[in-house]
């Protein structure tokens, strides 16, 4: 039978992916609506309007889902993970009060009238509106990610009467691990909006619908993409060089670097024997390692998990510190696979679109078209080696994750929750879904503008 904490580990796994798959489109969505409000403002095209509340209305169908998927990971805290919140409380409960109080309300009321002041507003009040909207809803993530990055590295705290407690607010907000979460984060968010706009302007581009108000949409989608995407990997690259300093063992098990090297070399695919702790088949870049966390390919040592290992049972005592490292290692490439594959397509989009080659390439449409699972298998493997990169650890260095587990939750209780949860997610994805298809089908001007038979739809895909 299953232990009450690999389900309770399970449940809140399955409620932040759920959750997760809404969230980076609202953080990217909210800003570029924003700036074709401005952009509207500044040169008067009409287009610009249509865009922002075409897509903006896409947005508020996901933007209802987050909050949906959001409010219930609040709920795992008192109930499956009491004693983490016991421990944790007094820390964790200040940047999520912050971003309820400031960031949610901030967001929720002025989404209120950017949706019913289209007619009310002038254009520049209107601009400004969804300008605080945007500034709402990533001033809600960065709260969160506060929050997360104590987890990650905790600062600014005491221990007292065996509980975690709050020292220093200013050294918890100022976390060093926070700005390169946040920016990684943010951008991310940005291109995932943008990839969504490609593929959902590909998508009508190929059956010739609005072929002047997708065309600038799918331009915009790559210019996004390409701009965010770029930005956000030299975020994560940032990040990666923190994390080699402060989580040593997780850097090492991203790489699946068992022994110490310097120079250490980046391996590209390995075959992992976690019994033998060594690679075979390895195909290394040499110095590759080094390179993204110390900038050099000639000299830089990085820590291999054995002696991280070693260390940490000398600092904590007796216990296996290493996480799993073939599930971090290979997430971490599929990461970096898709978001490298999304770049390719928007800047190739990019290319042809200056050549006014685009439109009239289905094949290339449809490839844009394909995209649109991408950024969300990227953003979910992204958080997996964020979060089981940590592993053993709940709170990094200070709670284990079996200690913060409910000491009174079954695994038949935690088990029918799951099932419980799993049939209203999906009753709810359905939902979701259906009205994003139908806005999408609508289009801009708010009318079903396809319909074709289903030899047609045939004829347009083959």
């Amino acid at each position: 039978m299953f232990e009450a904490l690999d389900l309770a580990r399970l449940q809140f796994a399955l409620t932040s992916i759920y959750h997760w798959l809404f969230v980076p489109f609202t953080l990217g969505m909210t800003v570029i609506v924003a700036i074709l409000e401005w952009t509207y403002v500044s040169t008067g095209k009409e287009v610009y309007k249509k865009m922002a509340k075409f897509w903006g209305k896409l947005f508020l169908i996901n933007f209802a889902m987050g909050v949906v998927t959001g409010i219930v990971q609040e709920f795992h805290f008192g109930m499956n993970w009491a004693e983490y919140s016991r421990f944790m409380g007094d820390i964790f409960g200040a940047p999520l009060a912050l971003e309820a109080l400031m960031a949610f309300f901030l967001e929720s009321t002025f989404m209120g009238v950017w949706i019913f002041g289209w007619d009310r507003l002038s254009k520049k009040t209107h601009a400004l509106v969804a300008t605080l909207v945007a500034l709402g809803t990533n001033l809600s993530a960065f709260w969160i990610l506060v929050a997360n990055s104590f987890m990650q590295h905790p600062v600014g705290y005491v221990i007292r009467n065996g509980r975690a407690e709050m020292d220093n607010f200013l050294a918890i907000v100022s976390n060093g691990y926070v700005p390169g979460q946040f920016a990684h984060i943010v951008l991310n968010g940005s291109m995932t909006a943008g990839v969504i706009i490609m593929a959902i302007s590909a998508w009508h581009l190929i059956r010739k619908s609005n072929v002047d108000f997708y065309k600038t949409s799918v331009k915009w989608g790559m210019v996004i993409t390409l701009i965010a995407g770029t930005l956000g990997a030299l975020a994560g690259h940032h990040q990666g060089q923190y994390i080699t300093k402060e989580q040593p063992m997780k850097m090492a098990a991203m790489e699946a670097l068992w022994e110490t090297q310097d120079p250490a070399p980046f391996s590209l695919v390995a075959n992992i024997d976690t019994k033998a702790q060594k690679n075979t088949g390895a195909i290394e870049i040499p110095g590759g390692l080094s390179f993204l966390t110390q900038n050099s390919f000639t000299s830089g040592k990085v820590e291999g998990i054995k002696d991280l290992q070693a260390k940490s049972e000398a600092q904590y005592g007796p216990g296996n510190y290493i996480p799993d490292v073939p599930s971090i290692f290979w997430t971490f490439r599929i990461m970096v696979a898709t978001g490298s594959i999304m770049l390719l397509v928007a800047f190739l989009g990019l290319v042809l679109n200056a050549k006014d080659k685009l439109v009239e390439n289905k094949t290339f449409l449809k490839v844009i078209f394909w995209m649109l699972p991408l950024p969300y298998i990227a953003q979910s493997t992204g958080w997996f080696v964020a979060e089981a990169g940590r592993q053993p650890w709940l709170v990094y260095g200070l709670q284990l994750t079996a200690s913060g587990a409910s000491k009174s939750v079954t695994a038949p209780e935690i088990l029918t929750t799951i099932i419980g949860f799993t049939v209203i997610y999906i009753l709810a994805a359905i939902a979701a879904i259906y009205l994003a298809v139908e806005h999408i089908k609508k289009g801009p001007d708010g009318q079903t503008i396809y319909h074709v038979e289903e030899k047609e739809e045939a004829r347009l895909w083959n």
